[in-house]
């Protein structure tokens, strides 16, 4: 490794060349830090500064030809000498259109900071980025028209500097004087001797801003030969980013990479460790080659950026689509990934990869109305595939959502329908979805729920006129406060302005009037010569009903479901009765004990085993073994991993004991609860985030 300090003028001198890495980001500087730049260069101008230091460049130095350019590829720094190189091109266009001005001299920025003389090809430019910027960069130097109609952050921030060169806040040549100044450590790093990418990694942990997915890319290239990399970067990887329209959706390439490893590995990643869990997924993977990873990787990107994006040649999938994105439901994504696989395989037909598609929606939207709490959603869509029975496909799944208790419930069509017709409907953030659901329904002349607004049917305003009052009869005040924003008083209408607070009759007849209305959503109102309490009722059930012909429950017979029940129905049935030690005193410390872990959490579930009692989200994160003078409670987390300042845990890693979890906890005075719940708390968490 080789370390020199110097400006951007004395690293750029020679036949040099300065290569991005296909691994590396596109360039990605905004206004904010030209600005920044521009300030620094401006202060130090103004304040007669001798230099000011902007950061390091670190390369690989490529093996040298004996005639010709030395590369280098940049592993860090590839941004600040982009952003300086827009600039002195930026400064040698001032020159050649202001010939008369003799204080800077063009070629020589060319010749010394842009270009080889003499070389031909690519070897010509002294930096030569990605194959996104690439040409952009080139086309500067080269003073040709852009024909890039992308937006582009190299035409952006080239003009920022244009601009900053001919404002008159500093003259030109102070400009180019004070690129000079500008002081970078230059580090040259020997493949032979040095690790690029532990490098490389030791610079992201101390202030690089990479994303996961930046990250992933690197590490997946970075240890590639040459050839190697420019062919799976050219045939595999870039056409990944392409799916995600990588240059402006980089965020949601982080987030497949999440959902990629929960799918494989049936746990969800820290969204700050996805990095790290990929290298060590990779390390344990089967793959013949890193090209058959990123393989791996592009087809459920297919998958991803399909569902994400809407895209597909089946309607009826398409529609699918369009409905996770309207339900905001982008959790069911780490399974659906799986069934896509599967229907990609042959496992399943196209009609059974919509129908789950459907049930997943389903549920997403049937929890939501009974407003679930949706913080155990993830976790129950990251172990659904572990339901799935090759041989029997769509009924192990139909069996898996019919079997889920407590906080994972499929809510009954009872318990669908009566928090549907009765809850504020109108504050819930699918709220349009909901109606538009209702009003498309079988209807092929389908409409664009974006040009209507909604409409209460009764007023929101409080003071109503008396021809509402009298509809609403004596109790009127009750009736707009219970069901104003219920379903059965909601619609759709374009004319939700003309309406306003007028009477039921004058909203029906008037024009734009329910009458004229051809939404179905309006067919019970139509027929209506009054609007109470008992039409509101009685239209919120007619809307039920079709409610749950659009959003089923899985439908699956009883034959069908008996080899998927049958170990349920073998297991015995415990209750804190069960124990044989509990007594008076073990029952007072569990009942406070027990109070206090269910309000973690409504995800919490509590299970009475034979031996223990156990508390659980996905797995156990605590279990209770009842004796005859305390409690002792196994903490499911690394004993190594607890914080223990009163020094209450023990590791039991290595002894037998009936409960789960290697760190042992005994509690016989309601004086140590708060202690004892510190613990709990810890491994409530691990499982929690």
């Amino acid at each position: 490794m080789d370390a020199i300090k110097g400006n951007m003028f004395a690293i750029l001198n020679g036949y040099k060349q300065f290569v991005i890495p296909v691994y590396q980001r596109i360039y990605s500087w905004e206004r904010e830090q030209c600005q920044r730049l521009w300030q620094d260069i401006v202060a130090m101008q103004k304040e007669n500064k001798a230099g000011h230091f902007v950061g390091s460049i670190v390369n690989i130095a490529e093996q040298a030809m004996p005639t010709g350019v030395q590369k280098f590829m940049i592993i860090d720094g590839q941004q600040r000498m982009t952003t300086l190189t827009l600039f002195l091109i930026a400064l040698r266009d001032y020159a050649d259109a202001h010939q008369d001005d003799q204080t800077i001299n063009a070629p020589m920025i060319t010749s010394l900071c842009l270009k080889n003389d003499f070389q031909s090809g690519y070897d010509r430019y002294k930096m030569l980025l990605t194959e996104a910027d690439r040409d952009v960069l080139i086309d500067l130097i080269e003073k040709k028209p852009i024909t890039n109609k992308k937006p582009s952050r190299i035409i952006e921030n080239y003009n920022f500097f244009v601009e900053k060169v001919t404002s008159g806040v500093l003259k030109p040549a102070a400009i180019y004087e004070s690129i000079g100044k500008l002081q970078i450590v230059n580090i040259t790093l020997d493949r032979q001797v040095d690790d690029p990418q532990a490098i490389f990694e030791s610079l992201n942990s101390t202030g690089m801003d990479l994303s996961e997915s930046d990250l992933i890319r690197n590490y997946i290239l970075m240890g590639l030969e040459n050839d190697e990399q420019i062919y799976v970067y050219e045939n595999i990887w870039r056409p990944t980013e392409l799916l995600f329209d990588y240059e402006r959706q980089s965020a949601l390439m982080d987030r497949f990479f999440r959902d990629y490893l929960t799918m494989k590995l049936g746990h969800i990643p820290k969204i700050n460790h996805v990095y790290e869990e990929f290298k060590q997924y990779h390390l344990n993977s089967k793959f013949n080659s890193v090209g058959d990873l990123c393989q791996d990787i592009y087809t459920f990107s297919k998958y991803y950026t399909d569902m994400c994006f809407c895209r597909s040649s089946e309607p009826a999938l398409k529609a699918c689509y369009s409905e996770i994105q309207a339900l905001r439901s982008e959790v069911v994504y780490p399974f659906l990934l799986r069934v896509h696989k599967d229907w990609e395989k042959g496992s399943i037909t196209l009609d059974e990869l919509i129908e789950i598609i459907k049930m997943c929606i389903n549920y997403v939207l049937r929890r939501a109305v009974c407003n679930i709490p949706t913080n155990s959603l993830n976790k129950t869509f990251a172990t659904l595939k572990n339901f799935i029975n090759p041989s029997d496909y769509l009924n192990s799944i139909k069996a898996a959502f019919v079997l889920m208790e407590s906080y994972k419930e499929f809510p009954t069509d009872e318990k669908f329908v009566s928090i549907l017709t009765t809850r504020d409907v109108y504050n819930m953030r699918i709220r349009n979805y909901i109606l538009s659901k209702l009003e498309n329904f079988q209807n092929k002349a389908s409409i664009t729920i974006e040009n209507y607004t909604i409409e209460h049917i009764m007023p929101q305003n409080p003071n109503l006129s008396r021809e509402w009052i009298s509809d609403l009869g004596h109790d009127w005040q009750k009736v707009q406060r219970t069901y104003l924003h219920t379903l059965g008083n909601l619609t759709l209408t374009a004319y939700n302005a003309e309406m306003g607070d007028y009477s039921f009759t004058e909203k029906l007849n008037m024009e734009g009037g329910f009458k004229q209305s051809a939404l179905r959503i309006n067919s019970y109102v139509v027929l209506q010569d009054t609007w109470n309490a008992e039409k509101i009722q009685e239209r919120a059930k007619e809307l039920g009903t079709k409610a749950l012909r659009i959003w089923p429950y899985p439908s699956i017979t009883e034959e069908k479901m008996a080899p998927y029940k049958k170990n349920q129905n073998a297991k015995p049935e415990y209750t804190l009765n069960s124990y044989e030690h509990l007594n008076q005193f073990t029952r007072m410390l569990f009942e406070k004990l027990d109070l206090r872990i269910m309000n973690l959490s409504p995800d919490v579930h509590k299970e009475f085993k034979k031996m223990y009692v156990a508390y659980k989200l996905d797995t156990n994160f605590v279990d209770i073994v009842i004796h005859k003078e305390r409690l002792c409670l196994s903490v499911n987390m690394p004993f190594e991993d607890v914080i223990d300042p009163k020094g209450i845990c023990r590791d039991v890693s290595e002894l037998g004991r009936w409960a789960n979890g290697d760190v042992e906890v005994f509690f016989d005075s309601l004086g140590q609860l708060d202690d004892v719940m510190a613990i709990v708390d810890q491994a409530y968490h691990i499982q929690a985030d």
